[in-house]
């Protein structure tokens, strides 16, 4: 008894119709949920592509882990657990960073920018030098210290690699008293020659500017206080848990995302903003299944009378109907996984759709993820079913 509605449902789906326009209406049910079905997984693959594309840049412009103090702006780094940090066989890489909120100037043009101080060990190994896109990435000319700018901040200020005139870097001074008659006197100064220009996003590329961490020391007035400590590993996890252990409280130990709170948050807000309108617009066109299962209700009306006469309770022909409206909704479902799943593919294979602009990637960037694709499942099956429901309750 318990297939016997599914068997109905089967031969009212896939039987020839007497009246044309229901075999219709199923037929652009069927479609439609197929569309809405491989929209979201095309969408959401578009979307985790770029969000790749953010999190490589994000891993180019920032260490794996960093540390910094719970409370104020800088620290020693000195003691057993920094000690233990040098013999760690977990950590590829280990910088010292000193980093501050300056004012520049150029020529008449002013900014402020995040000025960060990094070391020999940054110096040669940072990613940032593949971004290049004007200059060399060089921090000394004999005991001249030089500086690399975001594209955007060198444009700002006018300011190029080519050109002779040096940035001028000011900072108050952290051990004289300002003075409110000439608070300009109150101000340390430094001038560094721009040697080069680089490109990573937009944020970096119009705020930041590395320096040497000597002159940064210089104009802060710091002898071995850092700001920071970046951290290059295989093993986050691992190493983030063990640091965090061995230093206490007084520091925190972030990852990339805990780093950039505000861009994986921005990112997850706009991926769930998306899947919401596609699943609405899923619920729009399954009123096609509501239209075509009411209209199925009204030409089986005799089917149901005989099948009460032979003592068929009412709820197995509510799941009749219902069986029949869930099959139309989970038939588009997998002919739209199937298609979504498909394109997404060949995109990824071949790069379908090109990329319009200067991008470093020429076509559009995708990427499956099982989990939205079970996503994409849930959302349309509970729309078919819903739409299943209503009609059925009510014969």
């Amino acid at each position: 008894m318990t297939g016997l509605p599914l068997k109905i449902a089967f031969r009212y789906l896939f039987a020839r119709k007497s009246y044309n326009v229901i075999n219709l209406i199923s037929g652009i049910g069927v479609a439609g949920m197929a569309v809405g079905t491989a929209a979201l997984v095309i969408v959401l693959s578009v979307f985790n592509g770029f969000d790749s594309l953010v999190a490589d840049s994000l891993s180019d412009a920032g260490a794996t882990l960093v540390v910094r103090p719970a409370q104020g702006k800088v620290f020693v780094p000195s003691g057993p657990a920094f000690e233990g940090m040098m013999e760690n066989q977990d950590i590829l890489r280990l910088s010292s960073v000193l980093e501050e909120q300056a004012f520049l100037s150029y020529e008449g043009r002013q900014s402020l920018a995040r000025v960060k101080g990094i070391d020999p060990v940054a110096q040669e190994e940072s990613p940032m030098q593949f971004h290049m896109v004007a200059g060399d990435w060089q921090f000394h000319k004999g005991e001249l210290p030089l500086a690399v700018a975001g594209v955007s901040l060198s444009h700002n200020l006018g300011a190029h690699p080519r050109f002779v005139t040096p940035l001028e870097i000011h900072y108050p001074s952290r051990t004289e008293q300002i003075s409110l008659a000439n608070p300009a006197a109150s101000l340390r100064t430094r001038r560094v020659q721009l040697s080069g220009t680089f490109s990573v996003n937009a944020d970096l590329d119009s705020r930041l500017l590395l320096v040497p961490i000597g002159l940064m020391r210089e104009l802060l007035d710091y002898e071995t206080e850092v700001s920071s400590l970046e951290i290059w590993t295989d093993q986050a996890d691992k190493v983030q848990k063990e640091l965090q252990n061995s230093l206490g409280p007084d520091f925190r130990v972030l990852n990339r995302e805990q780093q950039n709170q505000s861009i994986y948050r921005m990112m997850r807000y706009e991926k769930l903003a998306i899947y919401l309108i596609l699943v609405f617009i899923v619920v729009i066109i399954a009123f096609n299944i509501y239209s075509s299962l009411k209209m199925l209700i009204i030409e089986k009306q005799a089917d149901m009378g005989t099948l009460r006469s032979l003592g068929a309770p009412e709820a197995l022909l509510r799941c009749i109907f219902l069986a029949e409206g869930f099959l139309v909704s989970l038939l588009g479902m997998v002919i739209g996984l199937v298609l979504g799943v498909a394109l997404v593919m060949l995109q990824q294979r071949f790069g379908l759709v090109p990329m319009p602009g200067n991008f470093a990637v020429t076509s559009y960037p995708v990427v499956l993820k099982a989990a939205d694709l079970l996503w994409t499942v849930a959302g349309v099956a509970c729309v078919g079913l819903v739409m299943a429901l209503i009609p059925s309750r009510k014969l």
